[in-house]
């Protein structure tokens, strides 16, 4: 277990000051990223056994999500014959779940089924291709919640068609998160932050004279000027961005999502936050509106490209604009 007082940079403008010097600071690399726990605690090495226990939530949901683990969960559904149940851990079933609410409320677009289509548009070497019309015909005919079944009972998943790609890359790493912060109650830790690589954020508690954690957000490119700052407490935070390349596609055109270059999701879970913001990515700015105003708990910013060297910033749940 890699646990220690964190010292490098995550290259992002999320974790002010304020909290690098008001809590102990834990982080473990997992998911291919880096977590880390801050804890305004008095005691540090009670604080250290606590992230200690936390992070071993990571690794085990890793074994279970990862589709780069071969006997994980999700490498045992994809391999799966068609009709054939997979019996699976309740988180994984519960990340599934969650995910087909997901994929309801993001008029389809939040899709953990879009392996099969993602793939087609990267070569071997992983750089950008264009795929042939029956590449796309057959990759979209595998993409799709409805090309899943799930039995609570049983605590099974079945593929309707074998060749369906699961990858909870949009999801997993926020519901550790998630996890995280169920271990840090258990071990009555009242006010801690805790972020998977800075992107996917859960806060609970507040800093000394503060009414919660202050996070801020940044413009996408130099001289990534802060955009907003918030007072975060009880609340998940994410961002999705096109920062690091072309990785978001629309499972309902088949094409990468290109309109905007960021967004982020204020939610009640970090999981919720960590799905809506690759979903914001892709929706069209009224069916981000409409999505926040049929859920009153969810708050969001989106960023178009420049336009006259300005950024085109939208805002919605934070009250009439």
């Amino acid at each position: 277990m890699n646990l220690k007082q964190a010292h490098s940079d995550n290259g992002h403008n999320l974790i002010t000051a304020d909290i690098h010097s008001a809590a102990h600071r834990f982080s473990h690399f997992a998911m291919n990223t880096i977590f880390e726990i801050y804890i305004a605690h008095e005691d540090k090495s009670y604080a250290g056994q606590a992230a200690l226990e936390a992070f071993k939530q990571v690794d085990r949901l890793e074994a279970d999500l990862s589709r780069f683990i071969e006997n994980s969960d999700i490498s045992r559904i994809n391999r799966a014959a068609a009709l054939k149940p997979v019996r699976v851990c309740l988180d994984t079933f519960y990340c599934l779940e969650e995910c087909e609410k997901m994929y309801g409320i993001t008029f389809g677009v939040f899709d953990v089924t879009i392996g099969s289509l993602i793939a087609c548009f990267f070569d071997k070497n992983k750089n950008l291709r264009q795929p042939t019309a029956a590449e796309l015909a057959e990759a979209r005919a595998k993409t799709g919640f409805s090309n899943l079944m799930l039995d609570r009972e049983n605590l099974t998943v079945t593929l309707k068609k074998s060749g369906i790609c699961l990858d909870l890359g949009g999801y997993g790493k926020g519901y550790a998160v998630d996890k995280i912060f169920a271990e840090l109650v258990e071990w009555d830790i009242k006010n801690a932050l805790v972020h998977g690589g800075a992107s996917s954020v859960y806060a609970t508690g507040t800093l000394p004279e503060r009414n919660g954690w202050p996070v801020s957000i940044s413009e996408p490119r130099p001289p990534f000027k802060t955009l907003k700052t918030f007072e975060l407490s009880e609340k998940a935070f994410s961002a999705s961005g096109l920062r690091k390349g072309q990785h978001i596609f629309d499972p309902r055109t088949a094409e990468p999502a290109i309109q905007k270059i960021a967004a982020w999701v204020l939610a009640p879970k970090a999981g919720e936050a960590d799905a809506l913001s690759t979903a914001f990515m892709i929706l069209s700015h009224e069916e981000v509106k409409r999505c926040c105003a049929a859920n009153p708990s969810i708050q969001a910013i989106v960023i178009d490209d420049l336009v006259k060297d300005r950024y085109v910033i939208h805002e919605y749940g934070f009250g009439a604009k």
